[in-house]
């Protein structure tokens, strides 16, 4: 999964730092991201995509964030107002959404492009006291922000959502979102809700958005998701009772059954939790 960049080491730990000359830059601009873009590597069917070293770009930096570290190296949050976005347009750099990153390479920069996605999101809701209104600043310790005025603190949010795979015999069920840019197959999610634990909302997902019933409901694992400011918790389970089909219009343009045995697991780039979960049934249906 995206996550899974081993050999590679991933430090979120906040610290007051500098850049130095190697650190790298992620300039944002609203919910978008600069990178540059290198030769497509047809052999992974991905975009490889690079940031900019501080030295190169500094002159272009009023102010930063420090967000991670990668392999020791620094990642710097810059964010840009729209007069500037032609000025770093003319040294290489292009504005990318968080949809784009799906398919790029190397993976430890598709991780920390989403990651710093969400990190930026972040920044920019909570600029101002959700409680006075009064500005925030960050902490000097912590990844958080604080308001000088009254106190209130505020920390990343994380919101806690499911996916689940159900099974019954030789079938798994599939979706497609509606109105998503994303278009292939996916698997039934949702958000986690007040007061539920999270096999309260597999059973109260898959009944709302394709009217069925599960038993014997058994985590699978879990995955931090940029793409949508998630933490997901993998559950496979299997069918209770009929197999109709109700679904949610408005959630969904397609729930159906699909044959475990027609789905080819060599196909299937298990950048996401969904993908991750589709091929290990299908590999396990079929004793590999």
């Amino acid at each position: 999964m995206i996550q899974d960049i081993e050999p590679h080491f991933f430090d979120n730990q906040y610290s007051q730092v500098e850049p130095q000359d190697n650190s790298l830059i992620l300039f944002f601009n609203s919910n978008r991201l600069a990178i540059r873009e290198k030769t497509p590597d047809e052999s992974i069917n991905k975009i490889t995509i690079e940031f900019p070293q501080y030295k190169s770009v500094k002159n272009y930096i009023e102010s930063y964030t420090y967000l991670f570290a990668i392999d020791g190296i620094s990642y710097f949050r810059v964010y840009v107002e729209d007069d500037k976005i032609e000025t770093l347009k003319s040294i290489g750099l292009v504005f990318k959404n968080r949809h784009y990153f799906r398919m790029t390479a190397p993976k430890e920069s598709a991780f920390a492009s989403l990651t710093a996605l969400h990190l930026n999101g972040w920044y920019e809701i909570n600029r101002f006291c959700g409680k006075c209104g009064h500005k925030m600043v960050h902490d000097s310790n912590l990844r958080m922000v604080k308001c000088t005025k009254c106190g209130n603190e505020v920390f990343p949010k994380i919101a806690p959502a499911v996916i689940v795979a159900i099974v019954d015999n030789n079938r798994i069920l599939l979706t497609k979102y509606r109105g998503r840019q994303y278009k292939n197959y996916a698997l039934v999610a949702g958000f986690n809700e007040i007061g539920e634990s999270l096999e309260e909302t597999v059973k109260r997902e898959v009944k709302e958005e394709v009217g069925l019933k599960v038993k014997n409901i058994q985590y699978y694992k879990s995955q931090p998701w940029g793409m949508a400011d998630n933490i997901l918790a993998g559950f496979i389970c299997e069918l209770d009772g009929s197999d109709n089909i109700i679904r949610d219009e408005n959630e969904l343009s397609v729930a159906e059954w699909v044959n475990i045995e027609t789905i080819n697991a060599d196909e299937i780039d298990t950048i996401s939790l969904t993908m991750d979960m589709i091929k290990h049934i299908v590999l396990a249906k079929k004793g590999v």
